[in-house]
C-alpha cells in the first residue's frame, strides 16, 4: 500500500520541493541598464552581458558549458522532499525555494544560472499554504475550472483570469505555471475534464490562447498541457491511443495549432500516453516536425513528470530496460521532470555508444536556456509572495457566474423579490466541491458553499435542514480528510446523503418559499468517472429529488437544482419533475457567491455549453472505446468515431441530445438578423456581419456561434463544424450590437489523408450562425470556384493498426 502512494505522488510532482538558489552575482548600472560586475580580470562574459539580446548571451554560454552541465541542464530537479521514502529519486541536489511547486530546471552556480520553479496548475497556483518558521500563509486563489471558463465563451475574460493568475505566479516566486490544459472531452467520464475546456478544438484552441496571453503578460510562462490526445486517465502512462491522421489533425492537434500560433507559449507539456504506438515524449513527427517546422513552435518541451515510462516506480529504481531518454531528446522532448538517475545514466551511456551526440544535447540545453534566460528569476524579480488575493477573488467570482449555464428555468429565475425563505437540500450545498482533484487542485484559503452564499445574499435559510446537514456534512469531511492522509491523491468519493423523513420535507415545503437541491461530483488525476452513481444520479439523489418536488409544488411551489460537476451527467430522467437547472460546474473559492449572482438576477446568466449532454451514455460516439483494452488495465483504445467527437456526431447522425452543443438560457431574448457576407464568392478570406438585439426587458450577454456546412468530396464531412464565436457586451434592452466574424482558407478545409494536405473542397458552403448547434438563426451561403490545397503538411504519425473510422 505505501508503494502505491508513493508512486501516486511521485506522478503528479506533488509535495515539498527543494532548490539549489544560484549565487547571482553583484550588479552594477550603466546608462539605466543593469549589469553584472566585471569579473576579476576586468573582462565582462557575453553571457553576462544583459545588454546583448538573450540569443547571443544563451549562445556565448552554451559553448562553455562542459558535457556534464548540459546532461545535468537536461535534467529536472524537484520533489526533493521524498528522498527519505525513495533514495536518489531525483537528480540534484537543491535547497528550499517555493515549497508545494512541481519542480525546478537544474542551476549552474558557477555561471550565475538559477533554478527555474515550475507550479501546478489550470485553475491556480499550487503550492504550501503554510511553511515553517513563519506565521504567514500563501494561500492561492482557487479560480473556476476550465471547463466554466469555456463557457463563459469570452476569450477578454479568460485571458483577464489568466493575468491574476500570473501575477500570483510571479509574486510567489514562479517563473512556468503548468497550464493551461486543453486536452479534448473525447468522452463525459475523463477524470480530467474539469481542467479541459471543450469538445471542439476551436473553442479549447482560443480560450488556451487567452489564457495563455493572460499569464503570460508579467514575464511568466506557461506549459500547454498534454500534448496529445491524453483523453483518459485510467492507466494513461501505458496506454496506447491508436488515431488516425484526419481526427488527430482536425480534432486533437487543432486546438494546440491555434493556441501555439496566437499565443507563443514559453512551453509545452508532452502527454503520458503513446499515439500509434509510440510515447508522444519520444515522437520526433509530433515534437519536431508538426510541433516545430509546421507550427513554428520555438519554445521549449517538457515531459509530464515521469513521462516515457510504463511503471515510474521500477524506472526510479532502475529495475526497467525501458529506455526511452535518449529517443525522447532527440525528438525534441528537451526537458525531463523531473529528473532521474537512470535517465542521468543513460545519456551518459548513450553518449558513449554514440546513439546520442553533443549535437542533439546541444538542441535542447539551448531551448531550456532560452527559457531560463526569458524568466523573471534570471531577471532578478524580487517577488513579494503577496499577491493581491482580495481582487483576485472579485475576478473568481465574477468568472463563475459568467461561465454558469441555465439548463432550465420554468418561471422561477431569477428569483422573486417575496421569496425569502429557502430550503437548501442537498450534502454538497452546505459543502459545494470548488474544483477538482490531483495536480488541478488549488490549496485556496476559503471555500464559499452554496448555502454561505444564500445567506450573504440575504436569505433565510431553514434552521432544521441546516441543523441536519451541517454536523453531517461535517463528520463525512473528517472521513476524507482521514482517508487522504494515508492515500493524499486518492479520488474524493461521493458525499452520501442524511436520511430525511417525509414529514421533515412536507414540514420545510409549508414553511419555506422554495427549494434549492445541490447535486455534486468530485473527479481527477489518476482514474475516470463511472458510468453508474456518477454520470446517472444515485438512488438517493433521485429519491432526495423526486420527494422534494412532490411536497413543494403540491404546495405551489418551485425547486431548482444545481449541478455543482465538472462535467456532464444524466438530466433526463429527472429534469422534468423541476423547475429550474442551474450548472454551476466547479465554481473556484467564491462558487457560493457567484451562484447566489445569478439566482438573484444580479448577474444574467451567458454562459453556454461547450460541450453535448447525452440522453443516455450509450449515446456518445466514444461509449463502446472509451478506455480501451482489456478493461482492467487498458493498453489499447482505437478512435474508432474519427472526427465524430461531441456535436459532430450528434449532429450529424441525428442523435438527439439532452442539452446540445452551445446551448444556455438568459433571463432575456435575444433577436438575430441583417446576416452579410462582404462577398458570394470566396478568395482570400471572406467577413460575415451580423446584428444581436435584446429584445427582453433586462440587460444581458449573447454568445453567437458561427457554423460552417462544407460541400460533400470524397472525403465524409461533419453536417457543420463550429469556426468562429463571440459574445456581445452587455446589451441593455432594445439595444443592437453588429457582431463581425472573419473565415479564412483553412476554415474551409478538410484533411485529406491521401494527399497530405488541408484541402477546400470547391462548391457552395453554408454559413449559419446561432445560439447553439441546433438553434440556428441566420443562414447565408457562398461559393468556392476552385478546388485548393491550402497547406501541404508532412505525411507523419500514420496509424500502426487499420482500421476505418466511421462515416456518415
Amino acid at each position: 500500500m505505501k508503494r502505491n502512494i508513493i508512486v501516486l505522488l511521485l506522478l503528479l510532482g506533488i509535495g515539498s520541493v527543494f532548490y539549489v538558489k544560484a549565487q547571482i552575482k553583484s550588479h552594477v548600472t550603466v546608462d539605466g541598464v543593469q549589469i553584472p560586475d566585471l569579473n576579476k580580470d576586468g573582462k565582462l562574459q557575453p553571457y553576462e552581458d544583459f545588454r546583448l539580446p538573450d540569443s547571443k548571451r544563451v549562445s556565448d554560454l552554451l559553448s562553455r558549458l562542459a558535457i556534464d552541465e548540459k546532461i545535468n541542464l537536461v535534467m529536472g530537479t524537484g520533489m526533493k522532499g521524498f528522498e527519505g521514502l525513495i533514495q536518489g529519486m531525483v537528480v540534484g541536489g537543491t535547497e528550499y525555494m517555493v515549497p508545494g511547486a512541481a519542480g525546478t530546471t537544474f542551476p549552474l552556480e558557477k555561471y550565475g544560472i538559477p533554478a527555474v520553479v515550475m507550479t501546478d496548475g489550470p485553475a491556480g497556483v499550487r503550492i504550501s499554504p503554510v511553511r515553517k518558521n513563519t506565521p504567514d500563509t500563501f494561500y492561492a486563489t482557487g479560480f473556476p475550472v476550465g471547463t466554466l471558463l469555456a463557457c463563459t465563451w469570452d476569450t477578454k475574460l479568460v485571458e483577464k483570469v489568466g493575468k491574476a493568475l500570473g501575477d500570483e505566479v510571479l509574486e510567489y516566486g514562479s517563473d512556468i505555471q503548468l497550464a493551461p490544459a486543453l486536452n479534448i472531452m473525447r468522452n463525459p467520464l475523463c477524470g480530467r475534464n474539469y481542467e479541459y475546456y471543450s469538445e471542439d478544438p476551436v473553442v479549447s484552441g482560443k480560450i488556451a490562447a487567452a489564457m495563455t496571453n493572460g499569464i503570460q503578460t508579467n514575464g511568466s510562462g506557461v506549459s500547454l498541457k498534454h500534448y496529445a490526445a491524453n483523453n483518459s486517465e485510467k492507466n494513461r502512462m501505458e496506454l496506447n491511443v491508436h488515431v488516425s491522421q484526419r481526427a488527430l489533425r482536425e480534432i486533437y492537434l487543432r486546438g494546440f495549432e491555434i493556441a501555439v500560433k496566437e499565443s507563443n507559449p514559453a512551453t509545452i507539456m508532452s502527454s503520458y500516453n503513446k499515439i500509434n504506438g509510440k510515447y508522444t515524449s519520444a515522437d520526433y513527427d509530433l515534437l519536431t516536425t508538426i510541433l516545430r517546422d509546421e507550427w513554428g513552435f520555438r519554445g521549449l518541451v517538457m515531459t509530464d513528470w515521469f513521462g516515457g515510462y510504463t511503471d515510474a516506480f521500477a524506472a526510479i529504481q532502475g529495475k526497467t530496460k525501458e529506455h526511452n531518454t535518449s529517443e525522447q531528446l532527440k525528438a525534441g522532448n528537451d526537458l525531463l521532470m523531473p529528473g532521474i538517475p537512470a535517465q542521468k545514466d543513460d545519456i551518459i551511456n548513450d553518449l558513449k555508444s554514440g546513439v546520442i551526440t553533443e549535437k542533439d544535447l546541444d538542441i535542447c540545453v539551448e531551448r531550456i536556456l532560452n527559457m531560463i534566460f526569458a524568466s523573471n528569476t534570471m531577471r532578478g524579480y524580487q517577488y513579494s509572495n503577496k499577491p493581491d488575493l482580495k481582487a483576485h477573488a472579485l475576478v473568481a467570482r465574477h468568472a463563475a457566474a459568467e461561465g454558469m449555464v441555465l439548463l432550465e428555468n420554468n418561471e422561477v429565475l431569477p428569483l422573486a423579490s417575496n421569496v425569502n425563505r429557502l430550503a437548501v437540500f442537498g450534502s454538497l450545498s452546505y459543502n459545494f466541491i470548488a474544483g477538482g482533484t490531483g495536480s488541478g487542485d488549488v490549496n485556496k484559503a476559503y471555500v464559499v458553499s452554496l448555502s454561505d452564499g444564500l445567506k450573504n445574499a440575504g436569505y433565510t435559510l431553514d434552521s432544521r435542514l441546516s441543523n441536519l446537514y451541517v454536523p453531517f456534512v461535517q463528520k463525512e469531511v473528517a472521513k476524507v480528510k482521514e482517508h487522504m492522509k494515508s492515500n493524499p491523491l486518492a479520488l474524493v468519493p461521493l458525499m452520501p446523503q442524511p436520511q430525511l423523513k417525509e414529514s421533515q420535507i412536507k414540514e420545510s415545503a409549508v414553511n419555506n418559499d422554495l427549494a434549492i437541491i445541490t447535486i455534486g461530483r468530485s473527479s481527477g488525476e489518476m482514474d475516470d468517472r463511472k458510468k453508474e452513481d456518477d454520470f446517472y444520479l444515485t438512488k438517493e439523489e433521485q429519491d432526495l429529488i423526486e420527494k422534494v418536488s412532490v411536497q413543494f409544488h403540491s404546495q405551489g411551489k418551485k425547486v431548482i437544482v444545481v449541478i455543482n460537476v465538472g462535467g456532464q451527467i444524466e438530466t433526463e430522467s429527472w429534469k422534468n419533475k423541476v423547475d429550474a437547472i442551474l450548472q454551476a460546474w466547479l465554481p473556484g473559492q467564491e462558487g457560493g457567491n457567484a451562484v447566489a449572482d445569478i439566482l438573484t438576477g444580479k448577474v444574467n446568466p451567458s454562459g453556454k455549453l461547450t460541450m453535448t449532454f447525452p440522453v443516455r451514455y450509450e449515446d456518445v460516439s466514444s461509449a463502446d472505446n472509451f478506455q480501451g483494452f482489456p478493461a482492467d488495465k487498458p493498453t489499447d483504445v482505437m478512435y474508432k468515431e474519427g472526427v465524430y467527437v461531441g456535436y459532430r456526431y450528434f449532429d450529424s447522425f441525428g442523435v438527439k441530445p439532452a442539452y446540445e452543443f452551445g446551448y444556455g438560457l438568459s433571463y432575456t431574448t435575444f433577436e438575430y438578423s441583417n446576416i452579410k457576407l462582404n462577398d458570394r464568392d470566396f478568395d482570400k478570406e471572406l467577413y460575415i456581419s451580423i446584428d444581436i438585439k435584446n429584445n427582453g426587458s433586462v440587460a444581458g450577454k449573447e454568445v453567437v456561434q458561427l457554423y460552417l456546412s462544407a460541400p460533400q468530396s470524397d472525403i465524409d464531412k461533419p453536417l457543420k463544424e463550429l469556426k468562429a464565436f463571440a459574445k456581445t457586451r452587455l446589451l441593455q434592452p432594445g439595444k443592437v450590437q453588429t457582431l463581425v466574424f472573419r473565415i479564412t482558407p483553412k476554415d474551409l478545409a478538410s484533411f485529406n489523408e491521401n494527399r497530405s494536405a488541408w484541402i477546400a473542397d470547391k462548391g457552395i458552403y453554408r454559413v449559419e450562425i446561432g445560439a447553439s448547434s441546433q438553434k440556428i438563426k441566420q443562414a447565408e451561403t457562398f461559393n468556392l470556384s476552385s478546388t485548393r490545397i491550402v497547406e501541404k503538411v508532412n505525411n507523419v504519425m500514420n496509424k500502426a493498426v487499420e482500421f476505418k473510422d466511421i462515416t456518415r
